[in-house]
């Protein structure tokens, strides 16, 4: 009987430490997205901060559509190119 009290006493022992390692993962899983969230909206601001600026250079050099036209373009070509890294990243 004391064979079996000490086995169940030990098996909580190790859920409860189990249980701590989980915990400290989880919250530091918490905080990595948290942060990779914040990265992604300044990568994205960033970006359109870029975009705008190419399109008010071009709009002062060209028309306003000609402008609009090369900054699509460019967009695409970045987009083109994340896609391009995001498809060799997941081979």
């Amino acid at each position: 009987m004391k064979v079996i009290a000490e086995l169940i006493i030990a098996f909580f022992d190790l859920l409860e430490a189990e249980g701590r390692t989980l915990r400290r993962a989880v919250v530091h899983l918490a905080w990595g997205l948290t942060l990779l969230f914040l990265v992604s909206l300044l990568i994205l601001t960033a970006t359109g901060f870029f975009l705008v600026s190419i399109y008010l250079y071009l709009s002062s050099q060209f028309t306003p559509s000609l402008a609009a036209l090369i900054t699509s373009l460019v967009t695409l070509l970045l987009a083109l190119f994340t896609a391009g890294i995001a498809h060799w990243r997941m081979k």
